[in-house]
């Protein structure tokens, strides 16, 4: 070996360091942010007296025009909502966040929130579409993309619960961050012995007090965007904890559902933290 040799391999790499992080910022931005996951996942329920129940949840959508640095633009929202009607839900779940950023103006002079609104109006099951607004949607305007929702079909529940059928109820918390959560009295009106849905925005409303459901889901954390392995999400949002940032946690007793949801915030990137709907089973116990 001749006496160059070592010190051209130190050369190259420095060339082989940067290739890679190009790769990573290719897959980061360009490819896993648009890569949408369907996850399905069975849940027993303990004294669930019904036929199986199947509830897509679809949450922080932050809709944009800005292809790059929003994401997620109404044709990619389009799409997702072909692929949930696909999957023919009996229930449909939007845990908040529909605006991306502070909103912006749209190619048509339509407001935003009446183009989402026109985008997941398109969404459809038996006991209906329902909603809770997140912090971005508070910050843009809450009154009117809860209205632009509504208009649509969308039932939007802040700090309210409301039967979907006989026996079933659905809980909408308000957002934690914005200080518009009130989980007490969201579930106040729930009759006893009443299966319940429960959805919230930020997880770190169960920070508050106890929540019952037989599924109890929340969005807001993206997963944390940016999963490292071994370290797990390095930011999550709010006042929850970072162990909180995707997936089962049980706090207080209950468990609790965070997805990693669909769009992105701050900066248009995803690693380790795929976007994602979930489409859960709720069945009785076995076993």
């Amino acid at each position: 070996m001749s006496p160059d040799q070592p010190a051209g391999r130190r050369r190259r790499w420095p060339w082989l360091l940067l290739l890679v992080a190009l790769l990573l910022a290719a897959w980061s931005v360009g490819i896993e942010p648009r890569w949408v996951a369907r996850r399905d996942i069975p849940v027993a329920v303990p004294g669930w007296d019904r036929p199986p129940l199947r509830v897509a949840v679809a949450s922080d959508w932050h809709i944009s025009h800005r292809a790059l640095r929003g994401v997620m633009t109404p044709a990619r929202a389009a799409a997702v909502v072909d692929a949930i009607n696909a999957a023919a839900p009996d229930l449909v779940l939007l845990p908040g966040d529909f605006i991306a950023g502070h909103g912006e103006d749209t190619p048509s002079g339509v407001p935003i929130e009446d183009e989402i609104a026109v985008v997941l109006g398109r969404l459809r099951a038996p006991l209906g579409v329902w909603a809770v607004l997140g912090n971005h949607d508070h910050w843009h305007d809450a009154g009117t993309v809860r209205a632009a929702l509504e208009r649509r079909g969308i039932r939007v529940l802040e700090n309210a619960a409301r039967p979907a059928d006989a026996g079933l109820w659905v809980v909408g918390i308000g957002d934690h961050s914005t200080r518009h959560s009130q989980p007490a009295v969201a579930q106040a009106a729930v009759p006893p012995g009443a299966h319940r849905l429960v959805l919230m925005h930020d997880p770190a409303s169960l920070l508050q007090g106890p929540v019952q459901g037989d599924l109890v889901v929340a969005g807001h954390t993206h997963g944390g965007q940016v999963r490292l392995p071994g370290v797990g999400a390095l930011v999550v949002p709010g006042a929850a904890p970072r162990a909180w940032a995707h997936g089962w946690q049980v706090h207080g007793g209950t468990a609790f559902h965070v997805t990693g949801g669909l769009g992105t915030s701050i900066l248009p990137l995803r690693f380790n933290a795929r976007p994602e709907w979930v489409l859960f089973t709720l069945d009785g116990a076995r076993g």
